[in-house]
């Protein structure tokens, strides 16, 4: 994730966010709160799969599989100098242990290539071949480190939640309403290059296809905060909700706004949504009480740093963001 913007860019942000919100909500909030509620009716049915079938749960993401994918990451840093930074070996070393495990799995995987800086970059897209070919649920998270480490919280974290999201796709071999594509993307650390490229090659018609997008960006944090992305009321009842079931109180989250992969969707007019675990910015007493952790202390002390390695990461934290992203791509794709 990007360092903050200053306080006029982020007014000027919020203002513009604002806007598009008012023009875009009653639309896409009222479609996916039908959506939604058609899921629930769904699971009320007995038998059966697919609209108006009960809706599958999601799995148990396994927190250790997750962390594994994040020793795997930390060894491929550690083997291309550090980082997996835009343009370095080592993320491009990343990409390709990804995309070997999404192929064996049988995704459809593109590797999408742009310029950036002089270097060029490239995103992952992975596409599921079963269930619906309409409405598409996607979900992503950057790949790319600062160079000044490997990025493990930032952001192996969730492009390793979203790795075993659609591994567990996969495994339960599932065939849902609606289409299921993951993303990893590149240069988000140089402004959001790699997804704002893909948004960017897509016509009108498959901007519309997208039902949903679904953005995890540092969901390890050691000093964890519990955060749901606020921009679309459907999409942060249905994580709100689910957190609150397992006794966390969320908060909204205003410090994503324009500083992760989201932004680029949100722009072009698709509905997001995400959780967050916090960066670089201070836990209140407040906040301390509720949810742990160090008041006075950053969520993530080694933000951008070369400390954010595998010791840089709240399991606890990380299990149930991991769980929570699994838990929107089954209730999302359910339901026309």
């Amino acid at each position: 994730m990007p360092a903050p913007a200053t306080p006029a860019d982020s007014g000027q942000r919020r203002h513009a966010r604002k806007h598009r919100r008012t023009a875009l909500a009653a639309a896409s909030s009222a479609a996916l709160a039908l959506a939604l509620l058609g899921t629930a009716g769904a699971q009320a049915s007995p038998g059966g799969t697919g609209t108006g079938a009960r809706a599958a749960e999601a799995p148990d993401i396994s927190v250790a599989a997750v962390q594994q994918d994040l020793k795997d990451l930390q060894a491929i840093a550690e083997a291309n100098g550090g980082n997996r930074a835009h343009g370095r070996p080592g993320y491009r070393a990343s990409l390709d242990h990804l995309r070997k495990k999404l192929d064996a799995a049988g995704y459809r995987t593109t590797v999408q290539k742009f310029d950036s800086g002089g270097r060029t970059g490239y995103n992952l897209i992975a596409d599921w071949p079963k269930g619906g070919s309409g409405p598409t649920v996607m979900t992503g998270a950057h790949l790319d480190s600062v160079s000044s480490g490997p990025g493990i919280n930032d952001n192996g974290s969730g492009s390793a939640g979203v790795l075993e999201t659609a591994l567990a796709v996969a495994k339960a071999d599932l065939a849902p309403d609606k289409h299921l594509r993951f993303a990893w993307w590149g240069a988000e650390e140089r402004g959001m290059v790699g997804s704002r490229h893909y948004v960017d090659s897509l016509g009108q018609d498959e901007i519309g296809a997208i039902d949903t997008y679904l953005n995890f960006d540092m969901i390890g944090s050691p000093n964890a905060g519990h955060f749901v992305y606020d921009q679309n009321p459907a999409v942060e009842a249905l994580f709100t909700e689910w957190f609150r079931s397992k006794g966390i109180e969320t908060e909204a989250s205003e410090e994503t706004n324009g500083r992760s992969d989201h932004a680029s969707f949100e722009q072009a007019g698709v509905t997001v949504g995400g959780s967050f675990t916090g960066a670089g910015e201070t836990k209140t007493q407040a906040q301390a009480d509720k949810w742990g952790g160090t008041a006075g202390e950053p969520y993530d002390k080694c933000y951008h740093s070369a400390c954010d390695d595998t010791s840089n990461i709240d399991e606890k934290a990380l299990d149930l963001h991991s769980d929570a992203i699994a838990h929107a791509v089954w209730q999302l794709s359910s339901g026309s």
